[in-house]
């Protein structure tokens, strides 16, 4: 059996470094540099239609034939079912889980990448997209918080693919215009899972690749102008 990560250090990517550290299982990672654009090579797109961060090759499927799957959402319960870690067996802990695993994917990840953008990548005279979506950000920590209030972890009492699912997301609130002094709740859960060694391994992941706080350009051209938006 062979996996294969395509990936890059963004926190789509670090949700599954994380929950292939945590399983412990030997993986291959191939970088894609997305500021220079080899999300855009065909060879890639053939795996990941939509173009973005990770996807994975796994050679052993589950009808033994090789299998990919892009949106980290869909590799994560992937691995834990092929694994039967991280995600509860009987329905009703699954669909906990899963719940709070859609929770980020359509909230958390969307909305923290879009107040993360206005604050550090737009262009003066953006005050409304900038107010909207640090507004939601704070929000959407407030959600987690109270959450967190009432169990140890995000989907309950156990440590799942939804707290690895969020937590990359959460970790940069300063870029996001939030406070986390604010949330106790989600204070005390962060710096929980901040000392797990493996998550610790999973965003150490391609880190001597990190973006820095400022791109140039033709990488901004890349990831948010017309090298985007060009029809495939």
């Amino acid at each position: 059996m062979s996996i294969d990560l395509y990936t890059w250090p963004t926190p789509n990517g670090h949700k599954v470094h994380i929950l292939l550290e945590e399983l412990g299982t030997p993986y291959t990672v191939i970088p894609v540099d997305i500021v220079t654009g080899e999300q855009f090579d065909p060879a890639f797109l053939k795996i990941s239609p939509n173009n973005k961060m990770p996807a994975l090759v796994d050679s052993d499927g589950p009808d033994g034939e090789p299998i990919s799957l892009f949106e980290s959402g869909a590799i994560m319960i992937y691995l834990a079912e092929k694994f039967g870690r991280f995600l509860p067996g009987d329905a009703r802990g699954r669909y906990a889980v899963l719940q709070w695993l859609m929770f980020q994917m359509a909230g958390i990840g969307p909305m923290l990448g879009q107040a993360q953008h206005f604050i550090q990548y737009a262009p003066d005279g953006n005050d409304y997209a900038r107010n909207r979506y640090t507004k939601e950000a704070a929000r959407l920590y407030g959600v987690v918080d109270r959450r967190l209030g009432e169990s140890r972890y995000i989907a309950g009492d156990d440590y799942t693919i939804a707290d690895m699912a969020v937590w990359p997301w959460m970790k940069f609130s300063h870029y996001q215009g939030v406070e986390r002094e604010g949330f106790p709740n989600f204070l005390r859960w962060y710096d929980e899972i901040k000392e797990r060694p493996a998550v610790q391994r999973g965003m150490r992941v391609l880190e001597e690749k990190r973006r820095k706080h400022t791109i140039s350009d033709d990488a901004k051209k890349i990831l948010f102008g017309e090298r985007q938006y060009e029809r495939r």
